[in-house]
């Protein structure tokens, strides 16, 4: 069961890997990102910011839409991590199942523009944002569970 999806161009650090592990009750993180499975030094990073006795799972895009596909993943209490908007919109339509996604951490760039607590869109993810919303997808920002949650329809 997916418990949480989360946009975090960090992926996996102290305050994912304890505060949000923790507080949702995740047993399994899912990184899926095209770049960490072949880069041994992201990889390693990520490895070392996991909380002992969750499992981790490193996929690309497609490897974690087919391993969710697969039902391999349902025994678990899932945790998912993607590094960008666009990676979450791929999840969200390949995985009707994913029910919510929580920005929490999308860093500034050419064009972009705040619209929470380190969260930074360009036009294009705010488009893609707004499409995951009208076909009913709960999106939050939200940087530790303790913050009070915003829904990303307030700030778009």
């Amino acid at each position: 069961m997916i418990l949480l999806t989360r946009v975090d161009h960090r992926l996996l650090h102290g305050q994912v890997a304890f505060s949000w592990t923790q507080t949702i009750g995740a047993d399994c993180i899912l990184i899926a990102n095209n770049d960490v499975p072949t880069n041994e030094i992201r990889k390693t990073t990520i490895k070392l910011a996991k909380p002992q006795g969750v499992k981790l799972v490193i996929k690309n895009i497609e490897d974690s839409i087919a391993a969710l596909k697969s039902g391999v993943t349902d025994k678990y209490k899932l945790f998912i991590v993607v590094e960008s908007i666009a990676d979450a919109y791929k999840l969200a339509e390949a995985y009707p199942e994913i029910k919510r996604i929580n920005l929490g951490g999308i860093k500034a760039k050419d064009g972009s523009r705040s619209i929470g607590k380190s969260v930074n869109v360009v036009p294009e993810e705010e488009e893609l944002l707004k499409q995951l919303v009208e076909k009913g997808m709960e999106i939050d920002i939200q940087q530790v569970p303790s913050e009070k949650k915003v829904k990303v329809t307030e700030v778009l």
